[in-house]
């Protein structure tokens, strides 16, 4: 599910210092917000945000130095016919930039029908990337998983499993081996674009981690500013299970790889179970590790049934 969509005055707000714009004409619809079904439905912030186009209605119009001289450098019946046809386009802001100065009739129209338009001396297409990126987040898909999430060996990774299995007193294990802490108990995910979760941490659980018979630690306390993360990619899932429900619901061998749906992109899994005295922190960075070389390409199992087939095959030969 989408959140609330997003009105003017805050997109304004919170770009005043970044874009150093400044409000134009249209004040008075300080409240005018993205529609809702062209939220829903776009696919990413690019859907959401462009340069002047009248084929793609209800989405942020940026104006740039060809638009401008677009509207303006034609007989004033053209220029004005141009300019009433943004107003069937229903956006929510127009955007000039590049220090353009705004058509006389420009500003005129955006007052008659209540259109905010900002202006800024920034490239037109900084402004884009810009709007892309925030309003790609701000609407992205989003839900919340139960677990620890960390930053392993520089791959982004989420620790789930079964209650009472010590989520938490692994994820210190790993941070006292030096990875980091992104978020411990509740992970925000958002999808923010086709192929990529991104995972946070609620503002309320910032830098926490709670162990039982200690509580709460400050992990950016205790280790220091480079032990906590603000965010990381979702790349691997780590499930911790025991051993019981491990030979009864996992093949020791998958001869096909384990994922997880999350908002629709499946996401690698491995499942690990927890016996009293193996050294857990050891297995999920050596499962860590193991994926890495998987997106690099080489994958261990699938070299070691080639190896077994090519064994076989001689085995049958010499036989023969």
């Amino acid at each position: 599910m989408k959140p609330t969509v997003i009105s003017a005055d805050v997109l304004f707000e919170d770009h005043r210092e970044s874009l150093r714009w400044h409000w134009v004409a249209g004040q008075g619809a300080s409240e005018r917000r993205f529609d809702e079904v062209v939220v829903r439905q776009a696919r990413s912030g690019a859907d959401l945000v462009g340069y002047l186009n009248y084929i793609h209605p209800y989405r942020l119009q940026i104006l740039g130095e060809r638009e401008v001289r677009y509207i303006s450098e034609c007989s004033p019946e053209d220029g004005a016919r141009r300019i009433a046809r943004i107003v069937t386009l229903e956006p929510p802001v127009l955007v000039l930039c590049e220090n353009q100065q705004a058509p006389d009739a420009l500003v005129s129209m955006c007052e008659r029908a209540q259109i905010p338009l900002f202006a800024t001396h920034e490239s037109a297409a900084f402004v884009i990337d810009v709007l892309r990126t925030y309003l790609s987040k701000h609407f992205a898909d989003r839900t919340t998983m139960h677990g620890v999430f960390m930053d392993i060996l520089g791959l982004g990774v989420l620790i789930t499993g079964e209650s009472g299995l010590g989520k938490s007193e692994l994820g210190l294990e790993l941070i006292s081996r030096g990875n980091g802490l992104v978020a411990d108990d509740a992970v925000d995910l958002f999808r923010i674009n086709q192929t990529t979760i991104e995972g946070r941490c609620p503002e309320l659980l910032q830098n926490l981690l709670e162990v039982r018979g200690i509580g709460l630690l400050d992990i950016r306390a205790i280790f220091g500013e480079a032990a906590v993360r603000r965010r990381m990619r979702l790349r691997l899932i780590v499930h911790l299970v025991r051993r019981e429900t491990m030979e009864r619901d996992y093949e020791r061998l998958p001869y096909e790889p384990l994922s997880q749906d999350v908002l629709g992109v499946p996401i690698h899994k491995v499942v690990i179970p927890v016996v009293a005295g193996r050294n857990i922190a050891v297995l999920v960075e050596a499962a860590v590790r193991n994926h890495i070389l998987q997106l690099r390409g080489i994958d261990t199992y699938e070299e070691f049934v080639n190896r077994h087939r090519v064994a076989m095959e001689k085995g049958g030969a010499s036989s023969a």
